[in-house]
C-alpha cells in the first residue's frame, strides 16, 4: 500500500496508574507518589497531545488491584487504588484543545441515566471531546462491594451492556438540538415540544428519560468496547463506535477486523461505522534491546513474567512503527497503545514513535481545524459523522 492509498493512522494511548506492567511504579522516572494527584494526570494527558494523539482512555474499576489469581504476595507488590475515571477526564478537559478523552465505566454496576449525563458534561466541558468505554464485571468481589445482587453470567453481562449503551443514546439524543431557546423576551428557556421521553423497557432497564442535560457537542459522545474474545465482538460490533481488539499478528488483525465488520452489517449498521483499533502493550527503548532488558528487570521485581491479553512488544519506536503500518494493511483503523511504564513509556510514543510515523509520511503534524466557527471534535478527528437525532421530526 503506498503512502497515497494509506488511510489515516489513528493513535491513542491506555492511561492506567504507573503503567501497565505491575511493577511499573518502582522504575527510577515513576511518580507513585503522585498517581492520586490532578497534575500527574495533567501531565499525562499533555503528554499525548503533544503527540498529536487521537484520544486517551482512562483505565478503572470497582475491586482494589491486583485481579484475581495474581498470587498471594501481588497487593504488596503493584501499586493499588485508583481515582475515578469520569472525573479524571472531566478535571483534566478544560487544559487540552484536540485530544479526546474516554474514561472507563463499569456498566454493570452503574446507572444509564446519571453515565448519561456524566459523559455529555464531559463532552461540554472538553468542547466536543468525549467518549465513553464501556466495561462489564462478573467478578463476585466487585458484585458484593456494591450489594444489589449476584454477578450475572457471561451472556447476561453482554446483553445487559447493549441495553445500557441503547439507553445511553437515547438519552442523549431525548434533547434536540435546538431545544434551548433562551429568549428572555418571552421568558421561554426550553422548548418543551423538542424534549422526548426514551421510554425504554428492558430487561434490566425501565428509563423514562428525558435527560436533564442537553445534547451534547457531538450529538453522542463516542462508545468504546474491549472485544477481546469472540463473546464481546457482537457487543463492539453492535452497540460501539470504536471496537478495541487484541491481534498477536498481522493474520489475526485481519481477522478480527473483518469479523466484527460482519457482525456490524448484520447489525444494521452502515460500512465503516465501527472503527477497528488494536490494543498493544508497549516497552519502548531508543537502544536496541534496551527494551527487552528493562521489561526482563520489570518481571524480576513482580516476581513473575508479564502476560498480557494484548500482545507486548519490546524494542525500539522505529520497529514499532514498522509494525503499526504492516497491520494497518490488515484493515485496522489504528491502536490503542498501553505503555508499560509511566511516564518513559508514554514519552517515547510522543517525542520517538510519533515523529518516526511523521517521517514515513503516516502521521498527521497536528491537530486539524475543526468546521468553519467549530472546534474540532473526537467525531471529526476520527472521521465518524455527528448521528441525527432520532427523535427530532
Amino acid at each position: 500500500m503506498t503512502q497515497a492509498q494509506r488511510p489515516p493512522l489513528h493513535l491513542a494511548v491506555a492511561l492506567d496508574g504507573a503503567g501497565w506492567h505491575p511493577a511499573a511504579w518502582r522504575e527510577p522516572g515513576a511518580r507513585p507518589a503522585d498517581l492520586l494527584s490532578a497534575g500527574y494526570w495533567a501531565g499525562l494527558v499533555a503528554e499525548a497531545e503533544a503527540g498529536c494523539l487521537d484520544f486517551v482512555t482512562f483505565e478503572d474499576g470497582l475491586a482494589l488491584q491486583p485481579a484475581p489469581g495474581a498470587g498471594p504476595d501481588a497487593a504488596v507488590r503493584q501499586a493499588a487504588g485508583r481515582l475515578d475515571a469520569v472525573l479524571i477526564a472531566a478535571r483534566v478537559a478544560p487544559l487540552t484543545r484536540g485530544i479526546g478523552l474516554v474514561p472507563t465505566v463499569v456498566v454493570t454496576h452503574t446507572e444509564p441515566f446519571h453515565i448519561a449525563k456524566a459523559i455529555a458534561t464531559l463532552d461540554y466541558v472538553s468542547t466536543g471531546r468525549a467518549g465513553v468505554r464501556v466495561q462489564v464485571s462478573g467478578r463476585a468481589d466487585e458484585a458484593a462491594l456494591i450489594g444489589r445482587r449476584a454477578a450475572p453470567g457471561r451472556d447476561d453481562l453482554l446483553a445487559e451492556a447493549a441495553d445500557y449503551v441503547e439507553v445511553l443514546r437515547r438519552l442523549w439524543d431525548s434533547w434536540e438540538d435546538d431545544a434551548e431557546i433562551r429568549d428572555a423576551a418571552t421568558g421561554r428557556f426550553v422548548d418543551i415540544a423538542r424534549l422526548h421521553y426514551i421510554d425504554f423497557e428492558g430487561r434490566w432497564f425501565s428509563v423514562r428519560g428525558p435527560s436533564i442535560t442537553p445534547r451534547p457537542p457531538q450529538g453522542q459522545p463516542l462508545v468504546a468496547a474491549l472485544a477481546h474474545q469472540e463473546p464481546a465482538w457482537e457487543l463492539a460490533a453492535g452497540s460501539a463506535d470504536l471496537a478495541f481488539v487484541t491481534p498477536h499478528e498481522a493474520g489475526q488483525a485481519a481477522a478480527l477486523a473483518a469479523a466484527i465488520g460482519r457482525r456490524a452489517t448484520a447489525a444494521g449498521r452502515p460500512a465503516g461505522t465501527v472503527r477497528v483499533l488494536a490494543d498493544l502493550v508497549v516497552f519502548l527503548d531508543d537502544q536496541e534491546g534496551a527494551a527487552a532488558a528493562r521489561r526482563a528487570r520489570l518481571d524480576e521485581r513482580a516476581g513473575a513474567p508479564y502476560a498480557s491479553d494484548a500482545a507486548v512488544f519490546a524494542g525500539t519506536p522505529a520497529q514499532l512503527a514498522g509494525l503499526l503500518l504492516d497491520w494497518q494493511e490488515a484493515g485496522l483503523a489504528g491502536f490503542r497503545l498501553r505503555p508499560a511504564a509511566l511516564p518513559h513509556d508514554l514519552a517515547q510514543i510522543s517525542r520517538a514513535l510519533v515523529p518516526e510515523l511523521q517521517r514515513r509520511g503516516a502521521f498527521r503534524r497536528g491537530y486539524p481545524a475543526g468546521p468553519p466557527g467549530a472546534p474540532l471534535t473526537l467525531r471529526g478527528l476520527l472521521g465518524l459523522a455527528r448521528p441525527a437525532n432520532r427523535y427530532a421530526a
